[in-house]
């Protein structure tokens, strides 16, 4: 919870202008799609991949052979290397799209100094295991960027629709909405509609939060349960994520916008959820180890939760929905049983 000390402080930060350069770090869906909507807008980008075969895909038929292949990328506005401290030292805004799982590993080998003076953006909706920090704290305590220079990439959008260029809404939070709009210009486009807010804190919160609801929802799908009790749970999701917001960390927010509320329907109701897909796999049976090795790509929120229930039990919150999900997945409590308890109090 940094942002509480350090958010308000006038430290020194990067001025971002139209002509910021643009690193990108990660080769999955939502890097390669933010990847292909920068390019499209003209826009330079350097690309940090660490697979061989996705380069190769991109260099030679100008697309990601693994993820979103049906996203279009513009091969001679990209400088692709495995170096990850030569992308960011040409770079002026580095956005960050590796699951939070894999994060640190990532990073491990970047020269902190590389990213003095430096804008830093999130595209991850996770919490880093074991450190109980989101991926700005994680930044922030890590390299010691202050606040100032650190934003973020939300929704409601899963990137498979944003690829394939259907009608899509994004969300840029920043410290000032003038640095906000730098990003959204870069990759806004007639189909991807951007807003922008100040709650930097509020809404990397909901984007963490609303994959463990959206697990919940799967779990409750998996176990047969209807349409009529899934409207109750996202409902009393909504609230809950409010309550959290409001019990750590006070602002004039409203939750009900697209950042936080829409965030969180799409999550819960999307076939393209992966969280979703996994609390499907644990409602109809698989045990946790098996539903997490059929993924085919990170559920954020089997790691968000035991970060949330961490900071939930240090701060005196009660989250219900999110205490059942944490039961089933890390103290082996039955999901039929945990959600038909769950139900009885909704």
């Amino acid at each position: 919870m940094e942002y509480l000390c350090n958010i308000g402080k006038q430290e020194e930060m990067t001025e971002l202008g139209n002509n910021s350069r643009f690193a990108v770090i990660g080769y999955g869906s939502w890097a390669t799609t933010i990847v292909g909507k920068l390019t499209q807008n003209g826009r330079h980008v350097n690309w940090h991949v660490r697979n061989p075969e996705v380069i190769e895909g991109v260099l030679t038929d100008g697309y990601n052979p693994k993820y979103v292949s049906d996203m279009e990328l513009e091969r001679s506005l990209l400088f692709i290397s495995q170096d990850i401290n030569e992308i960011v030292a040409a770079s002026d805004i580095v956005i960050l799209c590796v699951p939070s799982a894999y994060l640190k590993k990532t990073m491990e080998d970047l020269n902190p100094a590389l990213l003095k003076g430096k804008f830093v953006i999130s595209a991850v909706k996770g919490i880093i295991p074991d450190d109980y920090t989101t991926v700005l704290e994680f930044v922030h305590d890590k390299f010691g960027l202050p606040f100032k220079n650190l934003g973020l990439i939300s929704g409601p959008s899963h990137a498979e629709e944003v690829s394939r260029g259907k009608l899509s809404y994004l969300t840029i939070a920043c410290n000032t909405i003038e640095d906000a709009e730098v990003i959204a210009l870069a990759i806004r486009s007639d189909t991807l509609r951007i807003s922008t807010s100040t709650d930097i804190y509020g809404i990397e919160y909901a984007a963490i939060m609303k994959n463990i609801y959206a697990i919940a929802s799967g779990m409750s799908v998996g176990l047969g349960y209807g349409d009529n009790f899934l409207a109750v749970l996202v409902s009393k999701s909504a609230s809950e994520l409010r309550h959290f917001l409001d019990s750590s960390y006070p602002y004039e927010r409203n939750t009900s916008e697209i950042a936080y509320l829409g965030d969180l329907l799409v999550t819960c109701y999307s076939p393209f959820s992966r969280n979703r897909q996994f609390g499907t796999l644990i409602g109809r049976g698989c045990d946790v180890n098996s539903a997490l090795n059929e993924m085919t790509m990170v559920a954020e929120g089997y790691f968000a939760v035991k970060g949330i229930h961490h900071i939930c039990a240090s701060r005196g919150i009660s989250l219900p929905i999110v205490e059942t999900v944490y039961r089933i997945l890390y103290e082996g409590e039955k999901a039929r049983k945990a959600i038909k308890f769950l139900s009885k109090e909704l």
